[in-house]
């Protein structure tokens, strides 16, 4: 009996430490939906589509420090709607934009949000392709 008690301890002891290991070597893609807290009855908030991504699937961690990416000639476009872009001002968020790495590219346009600085709707756009590939890009290595 007592060989019977030591072996039963044995295997729970291993089997406690492979769920520990496998619970926390885990990738977070690789969880299924079931793993994914239940939603609260509270209605959540609308993505406004400026945050690139809503937070809860954001590729930049919430932060209120401001960066600079060699583009503080934009902050003259603070508080200006996104309409309200001439072609020639909505080109210069596009070179900056095309200049940047692609892992800048979601920092790039979080520092934007922080300055107050809307940008053009097609830029807006263009953004949200290019980050969507750079996770693509993420996830197939």
């Amino acid at each position: 009996m007592k060989g019977a008690l030591i072996i039963l301890a044995v295997t729970v002891a291993v089997g406690l430490i492979l769920y520990l290991f496998d619970r926390f070597s885990r990738k977070p893609s690789d969880e299924t939906p079931n793993d994914a807290p239940e939603a609260d009855n509270e209605p959540q908030e609308q993505c406004c589509g400026m945050h690139i991504t809503c937070q809860k699937d954001s590729l930049v961690k919430s932060s209120t420090e401001i960066v600079y990416y060699d583009d503080e000639e934009l902050d003259r476009f603070a508080g200006i709607a996104p309409d309200g872009y001439t072609d020639e001002q909505t080109e210069e968020f596009r070179d900056v934009m095309l200049t940047l790495l692609p892992d800048d590219i979601a920092g790039w346009a979080r520092s934007l949000e922080l300055r107050g600085i809307a940008l053009p709707e097609i830029v807006r756009q263009e953004l949200l392709m290019l980050v969507e590939e750079t996770r693509r890009s993420r996830s197939s290595k």
